[in-house]
């Protein structure tokens, strides 16, 4: 890379296998259900109707008979009541219930499409099967996000900060025919970046995949997620490799560059690897714990070698 000016390699293992936990379950249920907008009465219906009529009035007594006069009795009959009376309209209500649908694409690729028209302009982190990644609504509540699957069940939880989100479940039939990995961190959108040397290919060399190159769909990629939100973002970048379609043998490297910055320069970087077994029954978790040089070393980089071991393709 002609903007690096030295690597810092490190040979030894510094990774250490923690104990892992889903943070979704498949049974989770739907969240809560739209709640009334305040300050609306709840309209009131008119019940318990009953129908009355004026009874008939007693014979007028006969008035003293007066020469050239006439007499009329005047009697109050029953007056029907009208069959409809008007009732009350019922007040509108505002429904604030998120929702989420998720669709299969290309890759073993599900584009989710969030809808919350309560959270315009919010954060809302995206959770599925341990990696978390983060995202903005538009004005109206709206967010389309494609994520690399990770289970051929897969589950999708979005969850805004208030407890408020959606779920939405998509079942990808050529799941296996990928494997993927998985780095994620929460902060600096250039901390971390994952580069993949595909059949012995060398850094800036035809065959070195990352973020940074142009993508090829018939090849290896890899997916960056998470958007620029208040206060710091959860991140991920996701290596895709079509290994059923693989049209020749050979092994893939993966290699983890971390850039020293002003965000994390002296500090301990963590982040965390997940990658998919072969046959896509389980993942495999690796947490990082990283120790940066100081701010002195500003732009310079750290390169790992043993965040995941290599990946070895047979031609089927």
């Amino acid at each position: 890379m002609a903007h690096v000016r030295r690597y810092i390699i490190a040979a030894g293992s510094i990774l250490a296998a923690l104990g892992y936990a889903f943070f979704m379950q498949a049974g989770a249920s739907s969240p809560p259900g739209a709640e009334r907008a305040a300050g609306i009465a709840e309209p009131v219906r008119i019940s318990g109707i009953e129908l009355t009529s004026a009874p008939a009035l007693p014979a007028m007594p006969g008035p003293a008979a007066l020469p050239g006069a006439q007499v009329t009795r005047a009697v109050a009959r029953d007056i029907a009541a009208p069959g409809d009376l008007p009732s009350e309209e019922r007040a509108p209500s505002f429904d604030c219930k998120a929702a989420m649908t998720a669709s299969v694409r290309e890759a073993a690729i599900v584009r989710l499409d969030l809808s919350a028209p309560c959270h315009p302009d919010s954060r809302v982190t995206l959770h599925h099967n341990g990696m978390m990644v983060s995202a903005l609504t538009d004005a109206d509540g709206r967010a389309q996000v494609d994520i690399p699957a990770l289970a051929g069940s897969a589950v999708f939880i979005a969850s805004f900060e208030n407890g408020k989100g959606a779920l939405a479940t998509a079942t990808i039939e050529d799941f296996a025919a990928h494997d993927r990995y998985v780095v994620q961190w929460h902060g600096d959108a250039h901390s971390l970046r994952l580069h993949a040397l595909e059949y012995g290919a060398d850094f800036g060399l035809p065959g070195h995949v990352w973020s940074g190159a142009e993508q090829d769909r018939g090849q290896g990629f890899v997916t960056r997620l998470g958007d620029d939100v208040p206060g710091p973002a959860m991140r991920a970048e996701v290596y895709t490799f079509p290994t059923a379609t693989a049209t020749r043998e050979g092994s893939v490297a993966l290699r983890l560059e971390a850039e020293v910055t002003d965000a994390n320069c002296g500090r301990d970087l963590e982040a965390q690897g997940i990658s998919t077994d072969g046959d896509g029954a389980a993942l495999r978790v690796r947490d990082l714990v990283l120790p940066m040089p100081g701010c002195d070393a500003l732009g310079e980089y750290l390169m790992l070698k043993n965040l995941f071991n290599d990946l070895n393709i047979a031609q089927k």
